[in-house]
């Protein structure tokens, strides 16, 4: 039965916002070298790095400073050194909340965070508290409007190429993989219009809110993805699509 997607509306919403800021590259420079310095450089050899070059080119981050990532993380070119943090927490109304950051500097890094969570009525965790709520999957959306395949002939090519699930909302097709078949399953599905193809984290449980509750939660979003050294924010917050579209 098809019906609005929790996922898809946040993610959209979160989207949206990236786009105009003018932050993004620079974020998506530091994931570039994050997986060039800890992997292969060549893409080909590195799927990390491979699916940070594509989410920078998606978001039309010029060729240069994709070059430029890499050479840094290479040593051919002098660059920083960052370190990967997961912090953990609770939002308000008790979302759960995980926030990737890149940081040069985790005691300016930290505070930052925390400060975000408790002025918008939650609290930041001990490593682990949310973690579990969560499944690391490659998560891909078809839309519909853009396509007259079927849901059977979507099924049966995404199961074909390795996708475990797949559901059907009223404006997407949604797939979802294990982290290792992601890449063969957008292969595959390459000849439809796809809105979104990443490996990200799925929330096993949605924590719905009122009004004023989402409000909160959003300001946090927002207030957390201003800060450069974050990088990817998920969470389980279940918002009634009218209230999102009222708050946007």
């Amino acid at each position: 039965m098809a019906g609005h997607s929790k996922w898809s509306n946040i993610k959209h919403r979160k989207g949206a916002q990236d786009a105009k800021r003018g932050k993004l590259f620079q974020k998506l420079a530091r994931q570039i070298f994050v997986a060039a310095k800890q992997g292969d450089p060549d893409p080909e050899m590195n799927p990390d790095l491979r699916l940070a070059i594509e989410k920078a080119r998606s978001n039309n981050m010029p060729k240069d400073n994709i070059d430029r990532a890499v050479k840094k993380a290479t040593g051919d070119l002098e660059g920083e050194s960052y370190e990967e943090i997961v912090y953990e927490g609770y939002g308000p109304g008790g979302v759960a909340v995980m926030v990737n950051v890149l940081t040069d500097n985790k005691n300016r890094t930290a505070p930052e965070v925390r400060h975000a969570f408790s002025k918008h009525g939650g609290n930041l965790g001990e490593n682990g508290c949310v973690s579990f709520m969560f499944d690391r999957k490659g998560f891909i959306t078809i839309d519909r409007s853009q396509t007259e395949v079927e849901e059977d002939d979507i099924m049966l090519e995404a199961i074909e190429a390795g996708a475990d699930e797949l559901e059907t909302t009223d404006d997407f097709f949604e797939i979802y993989t294990e982290p290792e078949n992601f890449q063969d399953v957008k292969k595959a599905l390459g000849e439809y219009p796809l809105q979104t193809a990443e490996v990200t984290m799925i929330p096993q449980t949605y924590t719905p809110l009122d009004e004023e509750g989402v409000e909160k939660m959003l300001k946090l979003i927002d207030m957390l993805e201003d800060n450069d050294d974050v990088q990817d924010i998920y969470h389980n917050l279940d918002a009634d699509q009218e209230v999102l579209e009222k708050l946007s």
